[in-house]
């Protein structure tokens, strides 16, 4: 989804101050539109929509058949509807008078904005006046129904003139057990304090925020503090390390942990009997490190933003459930299992190993001799993945390439021996190396029943220039006789439109067996 409605304006006074560092208002805004527009896409969908047109026509007859239906059935059309039109319904009929009052309640403040408002929403302002219309009607919908809150979505709110606010409504929303909440600030500011009653809503099962500085666990009590929590997301949240583990430890029963853009936080550390699913999607200079994690089955890290001085790590201790890890990046991360740092001279032993691992993403700059060097250590780690995602990513400073040759004198690399049955190969230009490494790939792996290259849309005038660059491939001696190549244009041309934002639902999904394979039937 695309966000509902943009930053609220900078006022004069943060213009000047903007003006002040040296940075253009216009330019600021533009870019937190930006990321405001990519924590959208992170944001799970409400339950309902307003797309739905709600509609009453008398019956011939003149009987009311509707409001004869059972009460329980009544309740549930009820609570399918937004909420505004689910408030209507007490005008339809008496007995449909006090239905929205006593059916779990479900809040979507985007559904609250004006037609005019709404349509205004992918443009460059949306009126001040027109969200703390909306702030002050989500204050009289929490005041008057007595609850409970199934889920509350509230991203178009303006609380920025009204500090006390949250307050008050994380109160309400405690009192009336909210399950689901959605909390996105609409800056500036941009890092809104949270106030410590966010702790109090000891019913919540899922919890997103966006924009905002979480609140400081020192002071707090050691005891459970989101004991039914399930699903976490902190969407360009400042968080300090000391407040990250304070939530991951009091949150017994949390499954999936997403992190968009973390701010102050540098170092992730996964200490967690239920976990089940991380992803990071725009890490910033973070250490990921997996300590303790018994029923962790998916690591993601979609991308991955670092200073060029930096250098962080993935470590990966004992992790008995771990199937889906990615993207492993050398550009930007070390990649450490148990004690061992995996270098290119790395050799295989069962401490270095992850055996459970079946799905692995690797991006590559294949123009970066070191990097390529490292691949063979690193599938080395994983003898028994089945399916293999390659993102070739370019550089404008190439160090040398390798050879076919190169990869002719790696030693065995038992899963592409024993174990892969499919690769996709992302972001294919056709460079040589790529190449090499493909070929090597056809040649080895016995058990690979399809191989899909994706280049990224305009990269090639035609699908018959591209289809010419696999020219070699076709030549050399494939392993399986059972494998097939198929070649795809990417639906989006190089750095743009990153799809890791589409993609991101996919990766906490765990219906979907495998969140990287969009082009392909899985």
């Amino acid at each position: 989804m695309g966000s509902p409605a943009p930053p609220v304006p900078m006022d004069p006074i943060r213009e000047a101050l903007t003006r002040v560092r040296g940075e253009d208002p216009q330019d600021v805004e533009a870019l937190i539109g930006r990321i405001l527009k990519y924590i959208h896409f992170v944001l799970p969908d409400p339950p309902v929509s307003r797309h739905g047109i709600l509609r009453a026509r008398r019956p011939h007859d003149c009987v009311d058949r509707l409001s004869a239906l059972p009460v329980t059935l009544l309740r549930n059309i009820v609570s399918r509807l937004p909420d505004k039109d689910a408030a209507r319904t007490a005008a339809l009929a008496t007995r449909w008078r006090g239905l929205w009052r006593s059916v779990p309640l479900v809040l979507v403040d985007s559904h609250l904005l004006t037609p005019a408002a709404a349509a205004a929403a992918s443009g460059d302002q949306v009126a001040c006046a027109e969200a703390r219309r909306v702030t002050a009607t989500v204050s009289r919908v929490l005041a008057a129904h007595p609850g409970p809150f199934r889920c509350v979505h509230l991203t178009c709110s303006y609380m920025a003139e009204f500090p006390s606010l949250l307050v008050r409504w994380f109160q309400t929303l405690a009192v009336k057990g909210v399950q689901d909440l959605v909390l996105v600030n609409r800056p500036f500011p941009i890092a809104f304090d949270l106030p410590a009653t966010l702790f109090g809503m000891s019913a919540l099962t899922r919890l997103y925020l966006g924009f905002f500085k979480f609140p400081d666990t020192a002071g707090l009590p050691r005891t459970g503090s989101f004991p039914k929590l399930r699903e976490l997301g902190l969407c360009t949240v400042v968080i300090f390390n000391p407040d990250m583990d304070f939530v991951i430890a009091r949150s017994p029963a949390l499954e999936i942990l997403s992190i968009q853009a973390n701010m102050l936080t540098d170092r992730l550390r996964l200490v967690s009997r239920s976990l089940r699913c991380v992803q990071v999607i725009g890490g910033i200079d973070l250490d990921i490190l997996l300590e303790y994690a018994p029923h962790l089955e998916r690591l993601i890290v979609w991308s991955a933003w670092l200073n060029k001085c930096s250098s962080r790590r993935i470590k990966i201790a004992p992790a008995p459930a771990l199937s889906i890890l990615a993207y492993l990046e050398p550009e930007f991360y070390t990649l450490e299992v148990g004690n061992t740092v995996i270098k290119a001279d790395t050799r295989a032993s069962p401490t270095t190993m992850v055996p459970t691992v079946k799905i692995l993403g690797l991006k590559v700059r294949f123009g970066i001799r070191d990097e390529v060097k490292l691949l063979p250590a690193y599938l080395r780690c994983f003898p028994s993945v089945e399916r293999l995602h390659i993102e070739s990513k370019k550089t404008a400073e190439p160090t040398g390439k390798l050879n076919l040759n190169f990869w002719k004198e790696a030693s065995a690399i038992e899963c592409v021996q024993s174990h892969i049955k499919l690769m996709m190969f992302h972001n294919f230009h056709g460079d040589q190396s790529e190449l090499s490494f493909l070929q090597f790939f056809l040649e080895s792996a016995p058990m690979l029943t399809k191989l899909a290259i994706v280049y990224p849309k305009g990269t090639f005038t035609s699908m018959t220039e591209a289809k010419s660059k696999l020219e070699p491939l076709f030549s050399a001696k494939w392993a399986s006789t059972c494998c097939s190549l198929v070649l795809f244009e990417g639906f989006y041309a190089e750095g743009k439109e990153p799809s890791q934002f589409r993609n991101f639902k996919r990766g906490s999904n765990f219906s979907v067996r495998d969140p990287f394979a969009v082009i392909i039937r899985a």
